[in-house]
């Protein structure tokens, strides 16, 4: 009886280790399948987008018009659109920049799922050799929604204020290249955590340390790698660190334009993968609505809500402002990177979007760039 009783209470169970996981036919663990659309029945909608995505204006060092290095459409699972540019193919890897935000506060979700932290931790707890100091006020979640509170400046090329005001150019190439954790703690704080949102490449930096931190404690050393990149097959993944083992999670991630397709399909799944989940249940939803820090403190110059560090076409009715991308589906969201880097995410068409580039007039508009992919798409 008692043999029957465990045998039953397993097959009840076995449901409930899906975790209200989707189904899908197959999953793009090794490679995508292609089921590229029809190049006549959607001619129009092909040249609209490529007249608008790949408008390279004379030669390349002349830097015009936007660049596109990749473009990928993904639809129910399928490829069924990719074009390359300026020498690209599809296993080129290509630099992140700004969507490593997006990856970072993904691999804390990973260690929530893990058992390995809880948001509302000090970063403290774990980081090595800040155990005390005035940084252990600032909680997990403060990174992953710029709400550290830290005196940051985030310039790049073509400041005002020139270079150096730059934390982010100090850090990636200047006084604090080498020990880039220690040089975003040591900053000032101009509030107390949680007292505004500030876009950081410093913060998101902080998250990937303290995800890696309570994942090499919780799993063992590489888990980072193991419960996220590998679990969903993004096997070209380049995660560059500093010279202390600092994994930059601000901006310096390289993969190739399906491989980051894979990270988009992930969250379009809800977090889950193959019927496991890698990120917590309601992880998505929290990531995808704008952070209790946004609402509060963003100002009107800060037009795309953010949420665990990806950019929503929500309205915030506490700003009175729209929806940021009239022509794409309110339910659209983004990871963005600079000079143009965008992986987009429209549940509602099941569609996932991914574009590389070099953009350094103005970077590709998203509303436009969604907008057109669904037109192919649909």
């Amino acid at each position: 009886m008692r043999a029957l009783l465990c045998g039953l209470v397993l097959s009840l169970s076995a449901p409930a280790l899906a975790q209200n996981c989707p189904t899908r036919p197959s999953w793009p663990t090794d490679d995508w399948p292609v089921q590229l659309v029809d190049p006549v029945a959607k001619a129009a909608q092909l040249k609209a987008l490529e007249d608008f995505a790949f408008t390279l204006e004379g030669e390349d060092s002349a830097r015009k018009g936007y660049r596109t290095d990749g473009l990928v459409i993904i639809k129910g699972g399928n490829v069924i659109y990719e074009r390359y540019g300026r020498g690209f193919t599809a296993s080129n890897r290509h630099l992140s920049w700004s969507m490593a935000k997006s990856v970072s506060s993904a691999l804390i979700g990973v260690a929530v799922q893990q058992g390995a932290l809880k948001l509302d931790d000090s970063i403290c707890d774990y980081l090595r050799g800040f155990s005390g100091t005035s940084v252990c006020g600032i909680t997990v979640k403060h990174v992953i929604t710029f709400a550290t509170g830290f005196a940051w400046q985030e310039e790049y090329e073509g400041a005002p204020q020139g270079y150096q005001v730059s934390s982010v150019i100090a850090m990636l190439y200047g006084e604090g290249r080498r020990d880039q954790l220690r040089f975003v703690l040591s900053h000032r704080a101009a509030t107390a955590p949680g007292g505004q949102w500030l876009y950081s490449t410093g913060d998101a930096h902080v998250a990937a340390a303290v995800a890696k931190g309570a994942l090499d404690r919780k799993v063992g050393k590489g888990a980072f790698w193991k419960l996220l990149f590998e679990k969903v097959g993004m096997k070209r993944v380049v995660f560059e660190e500093d010279a202390k083992g600092t994994p930059l999670g601000g901006s310096m991630v390289y993969a190739t334009p399906r491989d980051y397709a894979k990270f988009g399909w992930l969250f379009l799944n809800d977090g889950c993968w193959d019927g496991q989940r890698v990120l917590p249940e309601g992880w998505v939803a929290d990531s995808t609505t704008p952070s209790e820090a946004f609402v509060q403190h963003a100002t009107k110059a800060d037009e795309e809500p953010s949420g665990y560090a990806w950019w929503l076409n929500r309205p915030v009715p506490e700003h009175d402002a729209p929806s940021p991308w009239p022509d794409a589906p309110v339910d659209t969201y983004a990871a963005l990177g600079h000079w143009g880097q965008r992986i987009v995410v429209v549940p509602s068409e099941d569609v996932v979007i991914v574009r590389t580039g070099d953009d350094r007039e103005g970077s590709l508009p998203i509303n436009e760039l969604t907008h057109l992919c669904l037109e192919v798409a649909r």
